[in-house]
């Protein structure tokens, strides 16, 4: 196997998978145990348990809405909501590792002594994705929480193009078999590339391994002309026979923006241009700190709200914003 060539980062680039010195001379992040710099933990971490104490706290008051609604495919996306959410925080957490001493370290709450800073590593967390020893753990785990969040990004949008607000058994049935078909067949496919090939999806490695790169850029590739597909249709002809909500568009324009980012970013890497590794950084950190939030924000939120009248309100005022009622005045 080839020597892996590693990108060059700058000493303040917070997305730099390698800890850097400090300007004091301590070396908090160069454990091989600890691929990430301390900025790209926190903004890693911090998003996902923030989102998940503030589901925990609304979680009586969404349990009796759901009493109230009885719609089986909100319920069946709260549930599923939560299993990506405690996947993802999973995700996140275990890529941290020196991070509490690094912050103290470049607060000065530490001596400079080499000797301590190595006995405190010893006994500090190990970054799974930077551990050979974690190394399928960590590949499970991430085929666990990229399965999950993908799962509700194709459900969600077969829910929405198929325009059933009634929350019908066999309407959730049917969403789910088929958005669990899709995510099934990714699943196989991803299983292959890693145990089957070798090939080192979850792991981080340099533009020189143009198989993962390859593989990933076919993969962003897919929901990008997906995405992108569902815009043309907003603007065609046929744009009625899509839902006629303005947030379900924007959602649409913000994932197909994400899809086609990270697809120039893998593609870039599988040229071999260290910039691509760095952009697919950021995505996959916006990605994983912020999608979930982002769909809660954008769909689930309106559903909680303790007045039935305030949710229908909020419908219409979307299909009056798209134009959905202008025939009534002509």
């Amino acid at each position: 196997m080839g020597t892996i060539l590693q990108p060059v980062y700058s000493v303040s680039d917070p997305l730099s998978p390698i800890g850097t010195p400090d300007k004091r001379g301590f070396t908090a992040f160069t454990s091989a145990s600890d691929c990430h710099g301390m900025w790209y933990s926190a903004l890693l971490v911090a998003p996902s348990v923030l989102f998940v104490i503030y589901l925990a706290t609304s979680a009586i008051k969404n349990m009796k809405r759901f009493f109230v609604g009885r719609s089986f495919i909100m319920i069946s996306y709260y549930a599923l909501l939560w299993i990506a959410t405690l996947l993802n925080l999973a995700w996140c957490s275990l890529q941290v590792s020196f991070l509490f001493f690094g912050l103290f370290s470049s607060c000065g709450g530490f001596q400079r002594s080499e000797v301590f800073f190595e006995s405190m590593s010893s006994l500090a967390p190990t970054a799974w994705e930077c551990s050979p020893e974690k190394e399928f753990l960590w590949n499970i785990l991430s085929l666990f929480t990229s399965s999950g969040m993908l799962f509700l990004e194709i459900s969600l949008v077969a829910f929405l193009l198929k325009g059933n607000y009634s929350g019908g058994m066999e309407a959730m049935f049917h969403n789910l078999i088929i958005s669990g078909t899709l995510v099934g067949v990714d699943v196989l496919l991803k299983v292959v590339y890693v145990f089957g090939f070798g090939i080192p999806l979850f792991i981080r490695v340099g533009s020189s391994h143009w198989a993962k790169w390859g593989v990933w850029t076919i993969h962003k590739l897919l929901p990008t002309a997906a995405y992108g597909f569902i815009l043309f249709v907003h603007f065609s002809k046929w744009r009625d026979k899509l839902p006629p909500r303005p947030s379900f568009y924007n959602y649409i324009a913000v994932m197909f923006f994400v899809s086609a980012l990270a697809f120039f970013a893998s593609a870039l890497a599988a040229f071999g241009v260290e910039f691509g590794i760095w952009l697919y950084n950021f995505t996959l950190l916006s990605y994983h700190s912020m999608y979930l939030p982002f769909l809660y924000a954008t769909f689930l939120a309106d559903f909680f709200q303790e007045e039935d009248f305030l949710l229908e309100n909020a419908y219409y005022s979307e299909m009056r914003d798209a134009g959905f009622f202008d025939s009534e005045w002509d």
